[in-house]
């Protein structure tokens, strides 16, 4: 019997996934289809596995939801890279492996072992050019200043906290953001279709047999516990499986137009279950069992579990009010599938929440204060970085103020943004925005310790006028005094006006060197491995941009090398 964390029977289980099925001859089982490959999810790290192994000639299915993509496609497109990349090469921006190491180490911690930030660091280059080698365009068009997303026609910048001065101290910044480059006009979402669909294409010419619109229900063990396949119930192609996908994406579509905490996005989630359930009723019809045997190897890359809100709850509660991130197949399915067969997780409690500041810039010039009036956190930090601190330990409560001077050059600096940048921050300073003429009367719009607020704002001021050493590192020139009038800001994870987008970072423990889930004996289990966010990775700890696809590509392309020395 197989020692499990949690089974399908569990009350916590919160998933479809079924029981692991024994196979007591797999020699004479009459098998479906077959390969020494079987890819769980084909989103970032899923086509990187596909595609390391397809390189060393070995044979590739596999099984996706949907028709892939993932999170990947729906991102912003950014490869976080450095050591010196042929793209950070043909800017003149000098990095090295080491370099790089000194700088993550910072965010990374010890989530994963030192040996594997080090190689993550060392193959970055490789890897950047393995990208390029598979199709994949970037260019070198280089962003100078700090911001959370490039403006059109830049495509290298600094997507972390390498130009705040806390980290500056440690190791010289470097961007290492590298945005997908590709023609036509830009638009926010689904950039990461740049670097995914190159990918899908090049597997695809390697030999790689896709099952689209299909779903994993539970994996195949031998009498030892050793993953040998999985249980796939397979769409049928033809009207059905083309009325199943148009019914899923306008599902998605409905649940994707308005972020959780803004009016009226209850109603929409239910019209988009709609068509989601309509979908589901014809997988119930129409969907065939099949079994597909893994001759060396069974990869989980199905994603994080940011859409199965019993889950968040479960784990993660401080989370629950965030937006989700990702799409809806981030469920947990991959997982759930890990667990059946005695994997262990870790770290499911970590999120990462994007408090995102600046643009436009005089955002992150004001001060952001928690509950009892106090700041908590340098501004001027990566979006990540701010959210962190918040939910972590301030209880997710977090307000932005500014002087009439800094809000009116906001409203300048936003128009001059992004259309999603310029939208989000137009929203806030527009309906969520409260002005105030004395101190006391800006504590009692949210209940704020009014003390605590008028000692802050004096601290401020004093850092920004006469060059005093700010508590939180924040540098003079990021700062700027905030008089009366005052402005305030909600903007804390149940803000309804200022949504706070969020991603799981934990998932199934594995073997570091392999990729091979571990079993809750901490021992590997044999023919089953997992990747990108079904798995603790680099990012697991916090997350900067580009850090997850990174890190997809990284353990992706781990698994597909280390089926080379499978027998």
């Amino acid at each position: 019997m197989l020692e499990t964390e949690l089974t399908p029977n569990s009350k916590t289980w919160h998933s479809g996934v079924e029981s692991p099925e024994i196979i007591q001859n797999p020699s004479i089982y009459q098998w479906s289809d077959e390969a020494d490959l079987i890819v769980i999810g084909l989103g970032g790290a899923g086509v990187s596995a596909a595609n390391e192994a397809l390189d060393r000639n070995l044979s590739v299915i596999a099984i996706d939801k949907t028709t892939g993509g993932g999170a990947t496609a729906r991102s912003g497109g950014v490869f976080y890279a450095g050591g010196g990349t042929p793209i950070q090469k043909e800017a003149n921006i000098s990095d090295s492996p080491d370099n790089m190491y000194k700088y993550l180490k910072q965010e990374v911690g010890n989530i994963v072992k030192d040996e594997t930030l080090r190689k993550f660091c060392d193959t970055s280059p490789a890897n950047t050019q393995w990208l390029m080698d598979n199709g994949v365009k970037f260019n070198s068009s280089y962003y100078q200043t700090k911001t959370s997303y490039p403006d059109a026609g830049y495509y290298l910048y600094h997507s972390d906290n390498s130009l705040v001065p806390k980290y500056m101290e440690t190791a010289e910044p470097a961007a290492r953001g590298h945005r997908g480059w590709e023609e036509g006009p830009f638009k926010p979402i689904g950039v990461g279709g740049t670097i995914y669909y190159p990918l899908k294409k090049s597997a695809l010419s390697k030999g790689l047999r896709m099952y689209s619109q299909s779903e994993v229900k539970s994996l195949l063990v031998n009498t030892q516990g050793d993953v040998i396949g999985c249980k796939v119930m397979v769409m049928p192609s033809g009207s059905v499986s083309e009325k199943h996908k148009k019914l899923i994406r306008r599902g998605e579509l409905f649940q994707m137009i308005l972020p959780p905490s803004y009016p009226g996005s209850s109603f929409l989630q239910k019209i988009g279950q709609r068509f989601i359930n309509k979908a589901q009723k014809l997988e119930k019809k129409y969907r065939q069992a099949k079994y597909f045997k893994a001759k060396k190897g069974v990869c989980i890359s199905a994603g994080g579990f940011i859409f199965n809100r019993a889950m968040v709850e479960e784990y993660a509660p401080k989370y629950s009010k965030g937006m989700p991130l990702g799409t809806s197949q981030d469920n947990g399915s991959g997982i759930r599938l890990g667990q059946s067969v005695g994997g262990r997780t870790k770290h499911m409690d970590r999120v990462t929440a994007w408090r995102f500041l600046n643009p436009p810039m005089s955002f992150a010039k004001g001060m952001v204060v928690n509950k009892d009036g106090k700041r908590f956190c340098n501004e001027m930090v990566y979006g990540a970085t701010l959210g962190d601190e918040m939910c972590e330990n301030n209880d997710g409560k977090a307000y932005l103020i500014l002087s009439e001077e800094l809000f009116k050059s906001s409203k300048l600096e936003a128009a001059k943004s992004l259309p999603f940048q310029r939208d989000a921050a137009k929203m806030l300073m527009t309906f969520n925005a409260v002005k105030r003429k004395n101190i006391d009367d800006l504590a009692k719009v949210y209940g704020i310790n009014k003390n605590n607020l008028k000692e802050s704002i004096q601290q401020y001021n004093q850092s920004a006028i006469n060059d005093d050493y700010c508590f939180l590192g924040k540098a003079k020139k990021d700062m700027k005094k905030i008089d009366a009038p005052y402005y305030i800001m909600d903007i804390s994870i149940d803000s309804r006006l200022s949504p706070l987008p969020t991603l799981t970072l934990g998932g199934l423990e594995v073997d570091e060197t392999t990729g091979n889930v571990i079993n809750t004996q901490g021992e590997a289990i044999k023919g089953l491995f997992a990747a990108g966010r079904s798995a603790v990775g680099v990012c697991s700890n916090i997350y900067v941009s580009g850090l997850s696809i990174a890190d997809c590509i990284f353990s992706g392309r781990r698994v597909g090398k280390s089926l080379e020395e499978i027998i």
